[in-house]
């Protein structure tokens, strides 16, 4: 049986002008062409070749021996070669691209940008690219709680969080309430490993632990204060609302930041802000 987007060994059945016939087995009704150029020098009828099966610009299936950057049910990153009426093509290493359908786009992708995607065949049985790539993240990951990991994030709920492949291939989520910073669909992230669930699906945060974070967040403090001429306009007392839009912090973040920059004598706290101490 041929195999759409997959790499299988078949045997040379039949040479031609343009190139040779590859079927199963010797005798088997169903073939494909590998043309010419792609023919390895010395080949022979009965030789076996490992080639990857795909459609051409007509849509008849081909094969090829060159390699593509992912294969039926993977993921990878690939660059965006053009945008056109119905989607976007991108570059896969094959001579025709990928096609990467609008509908199946969680963000509108732009000419030369990369992007996270899995491969499918569509009702069409055509290979199309999908950045809905959460069918296709495994839950066997390596990591425990407070590893290190890195990922990209795939998509955005407001409900939920940031979803995350973590290594391009394990599902992760960043939930709302570990959601600091401006984290959008596409970002690479460094992240810590908070919780791995029974289902094997990891939840991240992009912060270190509270006793590790507190100094990195009295630097940020600072820098906030700073930038409004030493002296913010609020105090620890604010909403955390207000606190989470000017700093990306909790508000008990935020209290232990203030805290710390208290105790180092490097600000003071007044009844409606807080300055830099001179």
């Amino acid at each position: 049986m041929m195999r759409l987007g997959e790499k299988q060994e078949l045997k040379i059945v039949k040479r031609v002008e343009f190139g040779v016939y590859l079927a199963e087995t010797e005798g088997a009704e169903e073939k494909v062409l590998l043309p010419k150029k792609q023919v390895p020098q010395g080949a022979e009828n009965g030789d076996t070749i490992e080639v990857f099966l795909y459609k051409d610009s007509r849509d008849r299936l081909i094969a090829t021996t060159n390699e593509p950057y992912l294969t039926l049910g993977g993921i990878a990153e690939l660059t965006v070669s053009q945008v056109g009426k119905f989607g976007a093509f991108l570059d896969w290493g094959l001579e025709k691209e990928l096609f990467l359908p609008f509908r199946e786009q969680t963000k509108k992708v732009q000419e030369g940008e990369t992007c996270l995607v899995a491969l499918y065949i569509d009702k069409s049985s055509r290979l199309c690219a999908t950045m809905n790539v959460y069918p296709y993240l495994e839950t066997d990951s390596p990591y425990r709680k407070d590893d290190r990991v890195t990922g990209h994030v795939y998509e955005m709920s407001k409900n939920f969080g940031a979803f995350v492949a973590v290594d391009n291939r394990y599902s992760a989520l960043i939930p709302l309430k570990e959601m600091y910073g401006d984290i959008r669909i596409g970002d690479e992230v460094s992240a810590r490993v908070t919780a791995v669930k029974p289902d094997g699906k990891l939840d991240l945060s992009v912060r270190e632990k509270a006793y590790l974070q507190i100094e990195k967040d009295a630097e940020k403090v600072m820098e906030v204060i700073e930038s409004f001429d030493g002296a913010l306009p609020f105090n620890d007392k604010a909403s955390p609302e207000v606190i989470r839009r000017e700093l990306q912090m909790s508000k008990n973040e935020f209290k232990r930041a203030v805290g710390h920059l208290l105790k180092q004598g490097a600000v003071q706290i007044t009844e409606k802000a807080i300055l830099k101490c001179k």
